[in-house]
């Protein structure tokens, strides 16, 4: 009975946690990332000669 106590225990605060990490606002929203100042890649470099 300890055994099964424990197990619904553990799990109830499991459950618990992620039900309050899935109501936070603040996981909805993500800004968007900055732009590069200069683009870096594979497309840069290609058509560009050797100086």
């Amino acid at each position: 009975m300890i055994d099964n106590f424990s197990i619904a225990l553990t799990h109830g605060l499991l459950l618990i946690a992620v039900w309050r990490l899935i109501h936070r606002p603040d996981l909805d929203s993500e800004d968007p990332p900055e732009p590069d100042a200069e683009p870096e890649g594979f497309h840069t470099t290609r058509n560009q000669p050797d100086a």
